[in-house]
């Protein structure tokens, strides 16, 4: 136990959320809880983790949600170790949403992503069909996130290129995507900045700088891909081959790289396996699956197109291995599946509401600790 790395998650203390401040003790080793000595409460060394009140072994935990996270069905699980299907969705789960926090701390943060490919796929549910969108970055194979919906709208993938506008520099900025034609106004619509005149009303929305949107057409018959068209629907052919060039190596436009990491996810989540009888019954189910998988993906899993070599004298060549995170420099090092798992976001206080003029001890307080009174 290191209190040093811990912080209070209580969200009406004013040390919620800050580390090696000196507020965080150790209250008893043997239960494993902390103390805070600004507000006085204790908290489980595992608050805020997947891991916090479980009745099982934390290895044994770990082990239970590594196999999910790379395509183990529950029902094999189940079998395996003779848990109840409860208690093993219910780790899915909360697992799950402990990774969807994780991503929206560390990767949904602005870099230059230079070259973004997304696409859809249905996935066959319990008596219904929903639509899965994500969203990669090639350079890096950093996967951006996803969204899950009952209909392949326009909703669908505003909601998608929202998470992609919250990962993007305004940088030049290439989109390789399908035929559909609601990416065009889904690219468009979050992209676009406020450009305050000092009138009264609503300012106009400028789009940005180097946006550009290519479409890759495939024509059908029966099923079988009959032709491709590729298709440069914002910019010129000479500025998308050069990001072309410096993202992806050269090359024409594809959507190559999304369609693998879709067959990746294919083969580690149960439900999106082609003819397969683990289906999902609801939308959040798919949805904490899909974080599940994706944030392995990117911290816990060696890509093979991502090493890097290395001349070492007397040794000859040798291969340096990078997780997708570590090739858009969001770690320096490969994370075990318990790494991510106990890996705690820290959250802001949730300051109360204090009527008439704030006491100078109290904004001493809140100076202290970096916050700024509202």
């Amino acid at each position: 136990m290191d209190p040093q790395k811990a912080f209070c998650p209580n969200e009406t203390c004013l040390a919620r959320g800050q580390i090696q401040r000196g507020n965080v003790v150790i209250h008893s080793r043997k239960e494993r809880r902390y103390k805070c000595k600004v507000c006085g409460k204790t908290f489980a060394a595992t608050k805020g983790t997947p891991l916090y009140r479980l009745h099982k072994s934390e290895e044994w935990a770990v082990i239970v949600i590594t196999l999910l996270a790379y395509g183990c069905p529950l029902q094999a699980i189940v079998a395996a170790f003779g848990w109840d299907e409860r208690t093993v969705k219910r780790l899915e789960s909360q697992a799950g949403a402990h990774c969807q926090t994780v991503h929206e701390h560390l990767v949904a943060q602005p870099r230059d992503l230079g070259h973004v490919q997304a696409d859809e796929i249905w996935v066959k549910a319990q008596g219904v069909v929903f639509w899965l969108a994500m969203a990669m970055q090639v350079p890096t194979r950093l996967w951006l996130g996803a969204t899950v919906s009952r209909h392949p709208d326009l909703k669908l993938l505003e909601a998608l290129m929202q998470q992609v506008r919250a990962c993007a520099l305004c940088r030049p900025l290439l989109f390789c995507v399908d035929g559909f034609r609601g990416y065009i106004k889904a690219i468009c619509r979050p992209f676009r900045e406020p450009l305050p005149t000092g009138k009264c009303g609503r300012p106009k929305l400028r789009p940005w700088d180097g946006i550009y949107i290519a479409q890759v057409v495939k024509r059908y018959t029966g099923r079988r891909v009959t032709s491709v068209v590729h298709r440069i629907v914002q910019g010129t052919s000479v500025i998308v081959q050069t990001l072309l060039d410096q993202t992806q190596g050269g090359g024409q436009i594809n959507t190559a790289y999304i369609e693998r990491l879709n067959a990746t996810f294919r083969a580690r989540l149960a439900p999106l396996v082609r003819r397969g009888r683990a289906l999902v019954q609801q939308q959040a189910t798919l949805q904490v699956g899909v974080y599940l998988v994706g944030t392995v993906y990117n911290f816990c899993t060696y890509h093979h197109s991502l090493r890097l070599a290395l001349i070492v004298p007397g040794r000859g060549r040798r291969w340096l291995r990078r997780t997708p995170a570590i090739a858009a420099g969001i770690t320096d090092h490969y994370w075990t599946v318990a790494e991510l798992l106990w890996l705690k976001v820290p959250k802001p206080p949730r300051l109360p509401k204090r009527r008439g003029r704030p006491s100078k001890a109290w904004l001493a307080d809140l100076s202290y600790w970096g916050l700024v009174h509202g």
